[in-house]
């Protein structure tokens, strides 16, 4: 059941605060330039999207947030008209001067032309490019012409009426629900970009939205503080469950006016065991425990006698993710379609023992991923039998073949004769040091000398979307729970996008743009599978692993259940007036 939009009986509670914790830290607040977890965690909170996920429904289940009712679809599945709710305001921002300002669809048709625009280069360019009739061509000649023109009408993004949008696809897009719900199409203020935007028409700064929380105080890489935004309509906890695990969060929330919690405290805290005792100092209320330090508070998958006697909760899921490492295909030492290139990268991939991470990085917190697609997906393959296995006598072997033959040193050198040295990115912390140490280990295996270069996460992600990184481990979190949204990871055109690999790989390419055109089924399927063993025979990544969430909440803090998409989540807690660690 979805949440009631009416207005909340009583004002958020700033008394009530729930404090969470971030491993990284933040790149920003610009829905359409941020491109990691923990920025889109944030813009979840301050934004809103036309749609978003029944808290807890599970699988996922699309219901509107903005939009007042799902979409009207006619012509095939090509046309598609949303209202919105007639009211939401935006926060109060004194670009407004002074005057309440309700979102409107002109405000959704701005914000979704934002992510095709040249100057912004959105990372999230690939959920709009050739899906919207005429709106291809206007990006194309704002690359002509250096300037996107924002008023120019766009048949396929139109407002129909102040409270009406109607989408025009080229073809049926089996996905758009999701695309809607997905924290990059939420709505932002024209006049609050133009006012704050930088040269790049990007405004990292500053959001302004219609969402339950606005930014009260930002100190960067630090601490992010998010106050409930008074303008909020709010809505009743109404949400329903089949899960008989679920029973006494649904007698503790069922009825309530939310939101509940009027302040969002969030801290960047980078060392593992540095979120662990601020945890078990009663400064965190919520954070994901990982699995460095998952033997001290975790037997296996349930929390240790001494947790559970102290009232803390454990909500564990195997998220619908992938974490893997990556070649960049466009880099001259490791990247190309050459069979020798083809050959490193294999030989690379098959040095590694995923079953290693598991064990001594993950403290057994993940599983193997042996597909492309992770559990909890549309289109995941339980059954799949490829894969690169590790094989480090294999790799030798293979390496041997193509020339890159062992020095009087010991180290392989490139099959012209000159020094092969590989390079992996990676954070400086505690995490970031030890998959340094099992690649190292892996590479030392097979005679591959490799350095490390050390950087910030958001430094890291500047550079990767630019293709400058040769190596490095990465993660993607389904933003959507559809195959597509892993497939697409390495679709040639979403180079500086969502493909770290900076991979063109014509065969994979060629089967990506098919299945664009087919609903989720079989059909899809095989193509799927197809692609998958593309990916195999070029290796441009090393699939390794899909973690388990293990979300450890204070006894105070009511209502909470880790969902697989939706990853802001305080606007459906609430927090007890006492408890055991109050």
């Amino acid at each position: 059941m979805l949440a009631v939009a009416t207005p909340a009986i009583a004002a958020p509670d700033m008394n009530k605060v729930v404090r969470e914790v971030f491993p990284a830290a933040e790149t920003g607040f610009d829905p359409a330039a941020v491109h990691d977890l923990y920025s889109g965690t944030l813009i979840q909170g301050i934004f809103e999207t036309l749609y978003t996920y029944d808290y807890l429904a599970r699988p996922s289940k699309v219901v509107p947030l903005a939009a007042d009712g799902m979409p009207q679809i006619t012509d095939n599945g090509r046309t598609w008209t949303v209202k919105l709710k007639k009211g939401i305001r935006f926060a109060d921002d004194p670009v407004f001067g002074g005057k309440p300002r309700e979102l409107t669809a002109d405000d959704y048709v701005y914000s979704i032309k934002r992510l095709i625009d040249p100057r912004i280069r959105s990372p999230w360019a690939f959920l709009v490019e050739g899906k919207f009739v005429g709106l291809d061509e206007v990006a194309e000649q704002a690359r002509k012409s250096g300037r996107f023109d924002y008023d120019r009408k766009v048949p396929g993004i139109e407002a129909v009426d102040r409270h009406t949008i109607r989408f025009r696809l080229k073809e049926t897009d089996y996905n758009l629900p999701y695309i809607l719900a997905h924290e990059p199409t939420s709505a932002v203020a024209r006049e609050v970009i133009e006012k704050y935007g930088e040269s790049d028409g990007r405004a990292l700064a500053n959001p302004v939205g219609t969402g339950p929380y606005r930014l009260a105080k930002w100190v960067r890489s630090s601490k992010i503080l998010l106050e409930a935004n008074p303008h909020y309509r709010g809505f009743t906890w109404n949400f329903a469950s089949s899960d008989p695990a679920d029973a006494a969060l649904v007698r503790e929330m069922k009825g309530k006016a939310m939101p509940q919690v009027g302040r969002v405290e969030i801290s960047i805290i980078e060392e593992d065991q540095a979120r662990l005792l601020a945890f078990q100092g009663d400064e965190v209320d919520l954070m994901n425990m990982e699995g460095p330090l998952a033997p001290k508070v975790l037997d296996g998958g349930t929390l240790k006698p001494e947790m559970k006697a102290k009232g803390v909760k454990l909500s564990r899921i195997v998220d619908p993710e992938l974490s893997y490492t990556y070649w960049n295909m466009t880099d001259p030492v490791v990247g190309g379609l050459a069979k020798e290139k083809v050959a490193l990268r294999r030989a690379m991939a098959m040095s590694y023992n995923v079953a290693d991470e598991i064990r001594v990085i993950r403290n057994g917190q993940a599983i193997e991923a042996r597909y492309p697609i992770p559990p909890g997906v549309v289109g995941h393959d339980p059954g799949w039998k490829g894969g690169i296995a590790y094989d480090p006598a294999g790799a030798n072997a293979l390496l041997d073949r193509f020339g890159y033959k062992r020095g009087a040193d010991g180290w392989r050198t490139l099959p012209d004769g000159k020094p092969l040295v590989v390079r992996l990115s990676s954070r400086p912390d505690t995490l970031g040091r030890q998959q340094d140490e099992l690649w190292k280990k892996s590479l030392d295996a097979i005679g591959v000398r490799m350095d490390v270069h050390k950087d910030k996460f958001p430094e890291l992600i500047k550079a990767e979307k630019q293709c400058k990184l040769q190596m490095r481990v990465a993660s993607w979190i389904a933003d959507y729970p559809d195959g597509d949204n892993f497939m697409q990871l390495l679709y040639g055109p979403n180079t500086n996008q969502s493909n770290n690999a900076c991979a063109r790989i014509p065969e994979f390419d060629k089967l990506y743009a098919r299945t664009q055109k087919m609903p989720p089924g079989p059909e899809r399927d095989k193509l799927y599978q197809e692609m998958t063993r593309v990916i195999e025979a070029y290796a441009p990544w090393r699939l390794m692993i899909s973690r388990y969430r293990n979300m450890l909440v204070q006894p105070r803090v009511l209502g909470y259940k880790r969902h697989p998409i939706l990853h802001a989540h305080w606007q459906y807690l609430d927090v007890a007036p006492q408890g055991p660690n109050k």
